[in-house]
């Protein structure tokens, strides 16, 4: 058996195109434009890498954009001002402070001080909440990310036995919540597993589902995985790889080569988990937009 393979761009792409059509419409309906502000503090090369990535996801859906850069040594009372103006700012509906922050700023006390009706990367305590409870709110969007990608390939998730690897509030917990959730794409029986569990392999070889995000790259083995099982491979790490100009090469938590020979379906890395991400922070945009025009 050859896995199927989970094409995260080609998904990502059929939503984006979805959602194109929506921004086009509610411009036109409505006159409204959602807006996302992106605040970068420091140059954190991935960091940039990434905020450029969405820049050009709102250019192509016609999602107002505006960056806020500031230099590593912005103070947490200036950066806390900044996103105080923003949670007061009607041409915004969704804010997004790039993680990691330099030393010395609190993630928490910032993540925290954003608008929970503006936290579009769903991260806020008032959301991780509202999940918990089954209640209206903005799910974080590498999860969310993971759900739409079981969804739109087809496979079925209802009555599914999901192990998750990985107990982060980024992905893990909020994964599992989500698909245990008495809902459409959810109403999962679901085990979390971490670097504490024993005998892992006993657990992941139970999964009809396997969702990997614990950060280690290519700790799942054939071996460790049921056969025509669906693994979702969240993590995304750089090893040494000489023939690369670059001189590493992107990997995940799966190793892919010898689990697509048993798993039913899989997800690559790169290509996978990752575009999905963005493209639910831009869903999570419009959705932000629409609340607040009672849409």
């Amino acid at each position: 058996m050859t896995a199927r393979i989970l094409d995260g761009k080609a998904l990502a792409a059929d939503m984006r195109a979805e959602m194109k059509l929506e921004v086009a419409r509610l411009k036109q309906e409505h006159d409204l434009v959602p807006g996302l502000a992106v605040v970068l503090v420091g140059d954190d090369p991935a960091s940039v890498s990434y905020v450029k990535g969405k820049q050009k996801a709102c250019g192509e859906l016609g999602v107002y954009s505006r960056e806020l850069k500031f230099d590593a040594d912005l103070s947490e009372e200036e950066l806390l001002r900044v996103v105080s103006q923003l949670n007061g700012d009607d041409e915004i509906h969704g804010i997004l402070v790039q993680l990691s922050l330099p030393e010395g700023l609190d993630e928490g006390r910032v993540l925290n001080a954003i608008n929970p009706d503006k936290d579009v990367d769903g991260l806020h305590p008032v959301n991780l909440g509202r999940l918990m409870r089954g209640e209206e709110g903005f799910l974080p969007c590498t999860p969310h990310g993971v759900q739409k990608i079981l969804v739109r390939s087809g496979i079925e998730v209802a009555g599914r036995h999901v192990v998750v690897v990985g107990r982060s509030t980024l992905v893990g917990r909020p994964v599992a919540n989500i698909l245990t959730q008495k809902s459409e794409g959810a109403n999962a029986t679901v085990t979390i597993c971490h670097t504490g569990t024993r005998d892992l392999a006993s657990f992941t070889r139970q999964a009809d589902i396997l969702i990997v995000a614990a950060g280690r790259p290519r700790m799942i083995t054939a071996e460790m995985v049921k056969e025509g099982a669906t693994v979702i491979d969240v993590g995304v790490e750089q090893v040494a790889d000489p023939t690369r100009k670059r001189g590493y090469r992107l990997v995940g938590d799966v190793d892919f080569d010898g689990v697509r020979e048993k798993a039913g379906a899989i997800t690559p890395v790169p290509g996978g988990v990752g575009p999905m991400t963005i493209t639910l922070l831009l869903f999570n945009t419009i959705l932000a937009a629409k609340r607040a025009q009672g849409l």
